[in-house]
């Protein structure tokens, strides 16, 4: 889900899992640790958790374990972004990153730095490399299929996030 990394709730996107599940897909809404509580890369490291434990459940519900699509809106997609394009973050949470066959962002901020906006620099103004907080800067050659939708109008993360990554 959205909220700038400091707030939302899964069940803002219930009826999305209820839509996915109803046309047969194994839909898992994680929620993760927000901003004052905990700064990036936590939020990062809840997403590649939830994933874990995702794929561990997976076969006792039907689905594939070796078959994951991660996709999120907005703050969202950027954690989406970071655990489809950046296997370290799997890596550490004990999920196998090559499960990972997609990934869908929904006007996820990709490419943000310098940090000039409250939500941004409160998240990650400490990171001691801003610019590898930034999915527009990872190494791509090994990216999943993915699929970038934004808004035009999009006041919030420009569309701009998306182009860039689109471009990478």
């Amino acid at each position: 889900y959205g909220g700038a990394w400091r707030s939302g709730n899964r069940a803002d996107y219930g009826w999305l899992g209820q839509a996915l599940a109803s046309r047969g897909f194994l839909t898992v809404l994680p929620d993760h640790r927000l901003v004052p509580e905990v700064r990036y890369p936590a939020f990062v490291e809840d997403g590649a958790a939830a994933v874990a434990k995702a794929r561990e459940m997976a076969e006792s519900l039907g689905g594939d374990p070796d078959r994951v699509l991660l996709a999120g809106h907005s703050s969202g997609a950027y954690v989406a972004a970071m655990l489809a394009l950046q296997a370290k973050w799997l890596r550490a949470a004990g999920a196998e990153p090559a499960a990972v066959k997609a990934f869908v962002g929904l006007s996820g901020p990709f490419d943000f730095f310098p940090f000039d906006v409250k939500s941004s620099i409160e998240a990650f103004g400490q990171a001691p490399d801003p610019r590898a907080t930034q999915p527009v800067n990872l190494d791509l050659a090994e990216a999943p299929p993915t699929l970038l939708l934004h808004g035009g109008r999009d006041q919030t993360v420009r569309q701009r996030n998306s182009e860039a990554l689109a471009a990478a």
